[in-house]
């Protein structure tokens, strides 16, 4: 079993920055693609990002293409989400998530990851 923390959510105003980061302990020594995802009040959750194993295939949602950027280091079992020009809209509770398996694992959809965090919130002021 894996378990995830997700930190460095707050206040920012518009236009501002964050940086997330996703702590796993526990089994990890197999490899796991991880994801980002992030739920408003009165709405569904959606997806944020993802990155495989080594960071060879990482994706994006358009809505934050060009100003949220993921990352990980594995040798601290560790996963980022860098947030600039934030925006009211990106004001959620955000989520990390984690997949076993290799560079082939990464997925889009929230069904596919086994192990989540507690979420972190994250709130952008107009």
């Amino acid at each position: 079993q894996v378990q995830l923390v997700e930190s460095g959510g707050g206040l920012v105003q518009a236009g501002g920055s964050l940086r997330l980061s996703c702590a796993a302990s526990g089994r990890t020594s197999s490899n796991y693609a991880m994801g980002w995802f992030r739920q408003a009040p009165g709405k569904e959750r959606e997806f944020v990002a993802a990155i495989s194993w080594s960071g060879g295939r990482i994706y994006y949602a358009d809505s934050v293409k060009g100003r949220f950027t993921i990352s990980r280091d594995n040798a601290k079992n560790t996963v980022y989400l860098q947030m600039n020009s934030l925006k009211p809209d990106d004001t959620a509770i955000y989520y990390c998530a984690a997949r076993r398996g290799g560079e082939a694992a990464i997925t889009l959809a929230t069904i596919y990851y086994a192990y989540w965090g507690q979420g972190t919130q994250v709130t952008v002021s107009s």
